[in-house]
């Protein structure tokens, strides 16, 4: 089971380095236009923040992961591996999924 842990951390890596690559040489080649007087420096910032925000829901909508875990040692595994950030979400998830339940019995 670690290595299937490590491949996934693999995965999601890749897909955040994709991202910023992306985001980078975006910001990179709007940088070079504005020089060149193609763009104003007004538009090029749009330009950059419309690519970010697009990037951003494309991989909201298209990287979808699945992590199913088998034990509670399984789990314990996956919640050692995560950041601080990654556990917040997690948190504020757990909270709204009980959230719509309680409201669901409220009905």
């Amino acid at each position: 089971m670690e290595n299937f842990g490590d491949n996934i951390k693999k995965v999601i890596l890749a897909g955040i380095g994709a991202v910023a690559v992306t985001g980078e040489k975006s910001k990179e080649l709007l940088d070079e236009m504005v020089k060149k007087g193609e763009l104003t420096v007004e538009q090029g910032k749009a330009l950059n923040e419309e690519l970010k925000h697009n990037i951003k829901k494309t991989m909201k909508d298209k990287v979808n992961l699945s992590v199913k875990a088998s034990s509670p040692e399984d789990l314990d595994t996956l919640l050692d591996e995560m950041t601080p950030e990654q556990i917040a979400l997690l948190k504020e998830r757990i909270q709204a999924k009980e959230e719509c339940k309680e409201e669901g019995m409220d009905e």
